[in-house]
């Protein structure tokens, strides 16, 4: 019933990552992840992996950890106690980096003894078999998006079953990571897509609150204090101002993927936030039917931007946008230096830098602004 989305079993981690190891691009992947080790030696491990629990314990973790040595201030987080006892969650995500935000909440998992959890991808980013292999090898389950209006009900409703089925599994639930709008925050406006929460509840069978109290639904916000990908998203927003529409090139999502995973971060920080719960679905089954969603929305987006983890840059970014003095001249000047260095990748027009200047500075103040309002 599943078998085109689900992640791979172990039997068939081992055959893909056996595949993967011949891939031309296996020898960049490792010389930046462990650099001065033969890239034979990450070849042969792959041909070796037994399964996904080994492909992670001894490639994806290992990587993860490199990645965040070299390109971060460290991670923190908080709210792991509502995992106690085993409880799955539907994870609802802020997004803002297309790999590293489920990548970095998978190693807070192991390194905390956690279950690990699925994660849904879309399927634009999974345009060859290297990458699905990857990928589904990862616990990655794959969102179709292309295709007819009554062929994407269908598959909707797959996903739906699906994810419901992984958390509320009586005997081996998996929480589900899934981000709470099509893509990444480009604007700096994490809001909650009610597609999304349509989408999830559509595999129910009984009334709304119901539907939703079995997918156990948890906000999470994921904070970066330098935004990865940060001037390409000014840039496409931009675009998208101007002409309502921005077309990708072939190969940018991959572009942007390998962007973001050596771009310096500065901290990151994860909060898993409280639980949607009886109550609060209670309160939006109360509201006539075509409130509900956008009230449930609200709930979600409010826990996440209360939990956002508000750094110097956001702060500054806030100031600069509004015109103010800063409140600390140092920070100032390090955010200006970083900001023309952003900006200096763009053609020499000026029109157009201080449009995607201003764009790219409301991606960091948003979240100051919102706490602001």
């Amino acid at each position: 019933m599943y078998e085109n989305i689900r992640p791979y079993n172990d039997a068939e981690a081992s055959a893909a990552l056996k595949r993967a190891s011949n891939n031309r691009l296996l020898e960049p992947i490792s010389a930046f992840l462990f650099p001065g080790k033969d890239p034979d030696i990450l070849r042969n491990t792959l041909n070796t992996i037994h399964g996904v629990d080994d492909f992670q314990s001894r490639v994806m973790f290992p990587a993860i950890r490199s990645i965040l040595a070299k390109t971060s201030k460290g991670l923190s987080y908080q709210g792991l106690e509502w995992f106690e006892g085993g409880r799955a969650y539907t994870m609802v995500s802020s997004h803002r980096d297309i790999v590293l935000d489920s990548a970095f909440i998978q190693y807070i998992f192991k390194d905390n003894n956690l279950p690990l959890s699925e994660i849904a991808v879309g399927d634009n980013l999974i345009y060859n078999q290297f990458v699905e292999d990857l990928m589904r090898s990862n616990r990655m389950i794959k969102v179709i998006r292309g295709g007819q209006p009554r062929d994407l009900y269908e598959v909707s409703r797959q996903l739906s079953s699906y994810i419901r089925m992984r958390v509320s599994d009586p005997d081996d639930p998996a929480s589900v990571w899934i981000s709470h709008r099509n893509g990444r925050t480009k604007d700096g406006n994490d809001a909650t897509e009610q597609g999304l929460l349509k989408m999830l509840s559509i595999s129910g069978e009984s009334d709304f609150a119901a539907n939703m109290a079995s997918l156990h639904l948890m906000p999470v916000a994921i904070s970066y204090e330098y935004e990865t990908c940060g001037i390409k998203k000014a840039y496409e927003t931009y675009i998208k101002q101007k002409s309502g529409v921005y077309i990708k090139r072939p190969g940018e999502d991959l572009e942007s993927i390998v962007l973001g995973i050596i771009q310096q971060k500065g901290h990151i920080h994860v909060s898993f936030c409280e639980p949607v719960s009886d109550a609060d679905l209670a309160a939006c089954a109360a509201l006539e039917k075509n409130e509900r969603f956008r009230a449930l929305a609200r709930i979600i987006d409010s826990r996440i931007h209360q939990a956002w983890r508000i750094w110097p840059t956001n702060v500054v970014a806030a100031e600069m946008l509004k015109g103010e003095a800063p409140s600390d001249s140092r920070l100032r000047t390090q955010f200006e230096e970083y900001l023309k260095e952003e900006l200096d990748t763009l053609p020499r027009n000026q029109a157009l830098r201080r449009a995607i200047r201003d764009i790219f500075l409301r991606i960091y103040a948003e979240p100051v602004l919102r706490k602001e309002a």
